[in-house]
């Protein structure tokens, strides 16, 4: 018992001694600084301040650097200069870069607008190149400057008003003002909408059980965390190795299954293997105290009990997406660590095991910012969606938020929501202890790559997976980025298969055979065999047209065994389970 715990004594006048005292001020201060991150969207002021003071001392400290800035500016001030008596955006490769899709529209290319194309961007490279290489700054401040200054600057683009994008102006030509009209009339409807706590108008095209998440199955189990699916064989013979898919509860397990063309369950499926999901709750305050281990235990270890009671006997093939592949990373290494021997093979898709470059989610997270962040979640029992949501947004603001902006407001033609933006829009709860324990252990402390987490008591690494493994990076993701998806190969003792693929997070794993654009590198490395570093890696390894699944399948098959059995569908009844329904369940409905 903490002193904070400790029991209320009084005095022979009544009087309450501080024990009890000390314990209701610490309260009565964690649920006022709560309301305070509340009010402040989750952001706290003083991580920013101290970033742009850390910023603001070093570079007056740094003439050289300032120096440096003015003769960039100067440099800018002249190639625009230049560029408004000739009319044409050239010189010093500050003219609209081919892969800025906010400049992408040949409009951009007409005087006045491709000065202010080239003005913008050189405001951008010149806000890079004031939060670089200033001696003294802390990395994680001068990664947050950059982005907060990035930010105002994107807010400000000349693409974000009407008056000055070309392509908005032309529109309202066309039209004679009827875009203005619709924007407007769509941004009523939005507000009225998200007031009223619904999706935004086409997302409630998208129905759960009805036109996405259609693969058959049943549920199997279900505990207070989560419920387990067993999908349908549509072979008649199957592998002897069941397939477990761990999902992260970020987001709904439907990702893997959207529309049948893109579900990765129904590849797996009619490829005969015999697949399980796990689908987790969206959780309330009653979960608060829920730890992020209870993931592993209730979650990960009893799915796989479960489905040894359903087929006995067998060794199984376990994947991990997102959040879900790091805890069952931290299952397997606990299994090998222990001799465990059920998994037949581990595929971690887009997971992170080591957090030591773990891409933009770091700029929200240092010890002020979890301080705020656990206070909120003291309050409210849990992460609630929109703060995730807020800063995943912030994180892609011109592709999330900006470019949204210009096209439903301005533009009056937002595009055709797909399968993959209601399920982006489908957001879950995260448990107050939960997200506190996976901030700092993995975050903060990156406890499981340096061999500090524990599980069970004892201490679990990387370096315990000894399972083959296979790895899944995606080259824009900026949730789990690519080379620190890489590293799972220096840290653990497994032989590894390795993919990089195109698209970010969530589109480079939905990727069916056929899926137009894509593309990927592979290699294979024994547990034996000299690191490479991940750059080294990418110079090298040449590029493969088409979808992954297929080389996936392959490598599947060469962990598996060769026999072939039949399916026993949902044999419930000589397993002695109940039935819970037909998939895809009840828990990814609760919003």
């Amino acid at each position: 018992m903490t002193p904070d715990q400790a029991p209320a004594t009084r005095s022979d006048a009544g009087t309450v001694l501080p024990g009890r005292s000390t314990s209701l001020l610490r309260e009565f201060d964690r649920r006022r600084r709560g309301r305070f991150g509340i009010l402040f969207g989750g952001q706290s002021p003083w991580a920013a301040l101290q970033a742009w003071e850390d910023w603001a001392f070093h570079l007056m400290l740094s003439s050289g650097k300032q120096i440096e800035l003015c003769e960039l500016a100067s440099g800018a001030v002249l190639s625009l200069y230049r560029a408004l008596l000739t009319g044409e955006a050239q010189g010093d490769g500050l003219g609209p870069n081919s892969d800025d899709r906010r400049f992408r529209d040949p409009s951009w290319k007409r005087p006045p607008f491709n000065i202010l194309a080239q003005a913008q961007l050189a405001a951008e490279a010149q806000w890079r190149a004031a939060t670089r290489d200033i001696p003294g700054m802390g990395r994680h401040h001068a990664k947050r400057i950059d982005f907060l200054g990035s930010f105002m600057l994107n807010a400000l683009a000349p693409v974000n008003f009407a008056w000055t994008n070309p392509a908005v102006l032309d529109a309202a030509w066309r039209t004679a003002g009827a875009n203005f009209a619709a924007g407007a009339s769509l941004l009523a409807e939005d507000i009225a909408r998200l007031a009223r706590g619904k999706q935004l108008k086409g997302l409630e095209e998208f129905k759960i059980g009805e036109n996405i998440a259609l693969t058959e199955g049943k549920v199997v189990f279900r505990n207070e965390l989560m419920e387990l699916i067993q999908y349908a064989p549509t072979t008649p013979q199957v592998h002897e190795e069941p397939l477990l898919i761990v999902p992260a509860w970020i987001m709904k397990y439907y990702v893997l299954d959207l529309r049948p063309a893109d579900s990765l369950v129904r590849y797996l499926v009619d490829q005969g293997f015999t697949v399980f999901m796990i689908s987790w709750k969206n959780p309330g305050a009653e979960l608060r105290d829920t730890s992020f281990d209870d993931y592993r235990s209730r979650g990960v270890m009893t799915a796989m009990d479960t489905i040894g009671e359903i087929v006995p006997g067998r060794k199984l093939h376990a994947v991990g997406y997102c959040l879900g592949g790091t805890i069952l990373a931290i299952a397997a290494a606990a299994m090998d660590r222990d001799r465990d021997d059920r998994l037949a093979s581990l595929s971690l898709l887009a997971a992170q095991t080591d957090f030591e470059e773990a891409g933009e989610l770091m700029l929200f997270i240092d010890e002020s910012q979890l301080a705020l962040l656990e206070d909120i979640m003291h309050v409210q029992g849990f992460l609630d969606t929109r703060q995730m949501a807020g800063a995943f947004s912030v994180l892609r603001a011109n592709e999330m938020i900006f470019s949204q902006f210009i096209e439903r407001y301005l533009l009056g033609q937002p595009r055709t929501p797909t399968d993959l933006d209601a399920w982006l829009a489908d957001a879950t709860r995260m448990p107050a202890r939960m997200h506190s324990e996976y901030l700092r252990q993995l975050f903060l402390d990156n406890s499981f790559a340096h061999g500090n987490y524990l599980v069970d008591g004892r201490a679990v690494a990387l370096k315990d997976i000894k399972t083959p493994l296979f790895a899944l990076g995606a080259e824009r993701d900026h949730i789990a980025p690519w080379r620190s998806v890489y590293k799972v190969e220096l840290y653990s003792s497994a032989d590894t298969e390795f993919i990089l693929t195109g698209g970010g997070h969530n589109s480079s794993v939905v990727s069916p055979p056929g899926k137009s654009g894509a593309y990927y590198r592979i290699s294979t490395s024994d547990a034996s065999d000299k690191y490479v570093d991940p750059d080294t890696w990418l110079a090298s390894a040449s590029q493969k047209q088409g979808s992954w699944w297929p080389e996936w399948l392959r490598w599947l098959d060469a962990h598996s065994s060769s026999v072939r059995v039949t399916p026993s569908y949902l044999s419930n009844a000589a397993g002695g389970l109940p039935s819970y329904g037909p998939a895809p369940g009840s828990y990814v409905f609760q919003a």
